[in-house]
């Protein structure tokens, strides 16, 4: 399954190269921090990469570290898969080990600072799943045993 992850970069791009790595699913390769200012100089660049990036993916998965739901480019991935229709998942990941060598406090849920016509919001149907694990290889071995049937079980919208 191919798959668009949605993250906060600076904060938690280590430990989202730890869940591609992984190899569980497909995703788009992690932007370089050049490759993101280029994208952000240009009008439109950066939804311009996101919609190329998205384009062929089934689903997006919002890897949640502590700052993630207040980031605007998060909110705007999870309106374009729900607009799009594709499965919609969380997954936390602030039980890995960042490039510090220390794991992070659990963040908001992104899901709920998204709003729906219907004057729900997207927490209401999109599940989030917190790995179990008592240490940061415990939670990475949880991630990668049930990466794949986490985002089979993710919602998507009608």
């Amino acid at each position: 399954m191919a798959v668009f992850y949605s993250f906060h970069y600076d904060r938690d791009s280590w430990r989202v190269q730890q869940v591609i790595n992984m190899g569980a699913l497909e995703g788009q390769p992690l932007l370089k921090p050049q490759e993101w200012e280029e994208a952000k100089k240009k009008a439109g660049g950066i939804e311009k990469w996101i919609e190329e990036q998205m384009k062929y993916k089934t689903a997006l998965v919002v890897l949640i570290g502590a700052q993630t739901a207040s980031r605007p480019w998060v909110k705007y991935e999870i309106k374009k898969a729900w607009r799009d229709k594709k499965r919609l998942v969380g997954v936390r990941i602030h039980g890995l080990e960042g490039s510090d060598r220390k794991t992070d406090s659990q963040g908001a849920n992104p899901f709920a600072k998204v709003s729906l016509t219907n004057g729900k919001k997207t927490s209401d149907y999109v599940p989030v799943h917190n790995p179990s694990g008592a240490d940061s290889k415990a939670v990475y071995a949880s991630i990668k045993n049930n990466l794949a049937t986490w985002v089979n079980g993710g919602y998507k919208p009608s």
